[in-house]
């Protein structure tokens, strides 16, 4: 663009030069009404395109540079940049697309381009604003043509000093309900904007310090929120919620003649029932704020924080009703470029089953009071998944000790002291109550591990089904090892070590399959859903841990001792599960030897239409032989139901007996002699037609038989109503 001024300054000089001369004072004057053939129509229709070319490209120091001079003294860089910059913000402009339509000479100096333009928005797709004129002058200075430009040229209202500005108006977040319909958390907590007329308030101090106190702000934030606006403008303050208003109704009414405007908000009918996986909502962080605001919500808007509030956010939010209008300095809508009406959010039914998780919460509470003289005050918590085994879908997940999510609400109906207070409590518990252990916590398997340290002897082929061996009570390859029953369990068979959990014979099995292929046991245990997530879709989880060759390799600079397979054999050494993996993989067992994703949304719709549903099962085959299934099955069976079962005495007089529990006790160490194990029992019932597979978690408790298999034995009575 420099070369072609350049050019024709070069060609006018040399035209002036041809010239008569014209008297001093007219010669000393430079105008624009110079000869038309001087100043061609197609130059102006050059710097048009190069200036809507530039905005394309979003190179706004070239648009200004094909302003007139005069428009770039009325409007510096800086203005010029914002007004541009500032609309493609609001508007979430996303591309541009410019359509020249023609061009013609108003008068010698002056030409009129006209064009139409297409803004790509996040919101609002395309919005078209076609016959848009912009006006070129023949600028003294730059001795071409330039444009004429004002406000005005990115939309006409603007010139008036009219805003573009996003207006939208937020649905109702969504409910989300229990597999049998009941609310868990709906939008029936109330809160109130306050909305202040300055000049109106009848005390503008006690005013103040009424406002700093029931919103918990400085009186320096309050008064600079309300005095930077005009004293007439009604100005929003804040949002209090039901108990601060209630406790200062009178005093906002008396100084502040305030105005209050209902909202509602989230609440959790049950806050302590199920908050590991519903979460909560709250504010957004400083850097999501741009991506809301591109959805048409703002920084005050409240959206899940954590859990399936989180994990399911979109749906449950929906979509706002919105506007993209240019407003007049008093607040006069003067033009709606575009708008959308809200779309209401999604509604959730959970697979979880309300009543049930409210039975096994209490009869964990229930276990650690029993046990308030015992284990209890050193075990730090508990943790129990019971899974549909034929679908992967969670009916119950209770994590013990449990919070109430209410109290992170922004706007808690406890009040906000009282919910300062309980978050404070929480904080301060060295049990990490807010942890969801079922899914978060990593721990050693201990027994439970048998399970798959069979399966992958007996189908990699290096046991047969009916392997025996004779168990003494010591086992001493590598370092002198001990069985937990004194003098040891006798001859046996692969279902009998795993119905009496035999150590001795695992400890045999997990050298024999090292000696085979030490990558054996660890690619089974991967195989069958160890050491990586369960895929679950609506929480947070961790994947565990499962040691191989390659990593104890890259890790300590040698070769994985037969030890360390020993070690793993048993579920111990660098062993570490999730109770949800558990439960998958004996779900598995159950159905026959497939892994299915665990998920806890079942469906979801708008109200008053059939819900949909939110996953189709995911079926991973584990690929073992049915025949090795059946021996795991036979050998889970016997453990409550045989004298030798190490269950046996904990469902000998149960109901559910009658239908068959089937399941594999647990005793994993966590630390030094002084530490108790952590008590594991994992099972599943009906024998004949399994429906459910329940997984039992004490933290450093002591043995698996005596405190987790009597808390799922409850549980099964409590699912199949068979209580005693």
């Amino acid at each position: 663009m420099t070369r072609r001024l350049a050019f024709i300054s070069i060609v006018l000089l040399a035209l002036a030069a041809c010239r008569p001369a014209q008297p001093a004072a007219v010669a000393a004057v430079p105008t624009v009404g110079v000869a038309p053939n001087l100043w061609p129509i197609e130059n102006a229709e050059r710097v048009a395109r190069e200036f809507i070319q530039n905005w394309i490209d979003g190179s706004y120091e070239f648009m200004f540079d094909g302003i007139s001079f005069g428009s770039q003294e009325a409007y510096p860089f800086e203005n010029f940049q914002a007004v541009y910059s500032n609309a493609a913000t609001v508007m979430g402009q996303t591309g541009l697309e410019i359509v020249a339509n023609g061009i013609y000479r108003e008068s010698e100096s002056v030409a009129v381009f006209n064009y139409n333009v297409a803004f790509t928005t996040e919101s609002f797709g395309t919005i078209t604003d076609n016959n848009r004129n912009m006006r070129l002058v023949v600028d003294s200075r730059a001795q071409d043509w330039r444009v004429a430009w004002t406000p005005a040229d990115l939309f006409p209202e603007l010139a008036a000093g009219g805003r573009l500005r996003m207006t939208s108006s937020p649905p109702i977040r969504a409910n989300i309900y229990d597999a049998d319909g009941s609310i868990m958390a709906d939008q029936e907590g109330r809160i109130a904007m306050i909305n202040i007329v300055r000049q109106n308030a009848p005390d503008w101090e006690n005013c103040l310090n009424t406002l700093s106190s029931a919103l918990s702000l400085s009186l320096d934030t309050v008064r600079a929120r309300l005095e930077s606006r005009p004293a007439s403008e009604l100005v929003q303050v804040g949002l209090i919620d039901q108990s601060a208003y209630d406790a200062v109704a009178a005093q906002l009414d008396g100084f502040c003649d305030a105005q209050l405007q209902g909202r509602r908000v989230r609440r959790y009918t049950n806050g302590t029932l199920m908050p590991n996986l519903l979460g909560y909502v709250g504010y957004p962080g400083e850097s999501e704020i741009p991506t809301l605001e591109a959805a048409g919500f703002n920084q005050d808007s409240l959206i899940g924080r954590t859990g399936i509030e989180l994990e399911w956010d979109e749906t449950l939010r929906g979509v706002p009703a919105a506007s993209l209008e240019i407003a007049s300095p008093t607040g006069q809508v003067l033009r709606v470029l575009a708008s959308h009406q809200a779309q209401p959010g999604r509604s959730l039914w959970l697979t979880v089953d309300a009543d049930l998780q409210a039975d096994v919460a209490r009869i964990v509470a229930d276990a650690y009071t029993q046990a308030k003289d015992t284990w209890a005050p050193g075990s730090p918590g508990a943790s129990v998944v019971v899974m549909n085994v034929n679908t992967g879908a969670v009916l119950a997940m209770v994590s013990y000790p449990t919070f109430d999510n209410n109290a992170y609400n922004a706007f808690p109906a406890m009040g906000r002291q009282a919910a300062l207070a309980l978050q404070q409590t929480y904080a301060a518990d060295s049990r990490n109550p807010q942890i969801n252990r079922p899914a978060l916590g990593i721990f050693t398997l201990g027994s439970v591990m048998k399970l798959v340290t069979a399966a992958a002897a007996a189908d990699s082929g290096v046991y047969a089904l009916d392997e025996r061996y004779t168990c003494v009570g010591t086992w001493n390859r590598d370092i002198p090892r001990v069985d937990w029953l004194a003098g040891g369990h006798g001859t046996l068979t692969l279902p009998n070590a795993l119905t009496q959990s035999c150590n001795p014979y695992f400890y045999e099995a997990g050298y024999d399959l090292f000696m085979a292929d030490p990558y054996i046991l660890p690619d089974y245990a991967a195989r069958l859903g160890f050491g990586q997530p369960t895929g679950i879709p609506d929480i947070p989880e961790e994947a565990g841990f499962m040691p191989n060759p390659d990593w104890f390799r890259t890790s300590f600079g040698f070769d994985m001792p037969s030890s360390e397979e020993v070690n793993m054999a048993i579920g111990q050494g660098y062993v570490q599960v999730t109770p949800l993996q558990v439960a998958r993989w004996t779900s598995a067992i159950a159905n026959g030897g497939t892994l299915y994703t665990p998920h806890l949304v079942q469906s979801s719709g708008l109200l008053g239409s059939d819900p949909v549903p939110a996953y189709q099962p995911e079926a991973t085959p584990t690929g073992l032989r049915p025949e090795v299934i059946d021996m795991l099955q036979s050998g889970m069976c016997a453990v409550t139901s045989t004298p030798q079962g190490t269950a046996e005495f904990v469902f000998r007089n149960s109901p559910v007996q009658a239908l068959g529990v089937c399941g594999k006790t647990g005793t994993a160490q966590t630390g030094g002699p002084g530490t108790p194990s952590h008590a594991w029992f994992t099972s599943y019932a009906p024998r004949e037609n399994p429906e459910i597979a329940v997984v039992v978690l004490v933290e450093t408790a002591g043995q698996g038989s005596e405190i987790a298999a009597p808390i799922a034995r409850q549980v099964f009575e409590a699912y199949f109503d068979m209580a005693p």
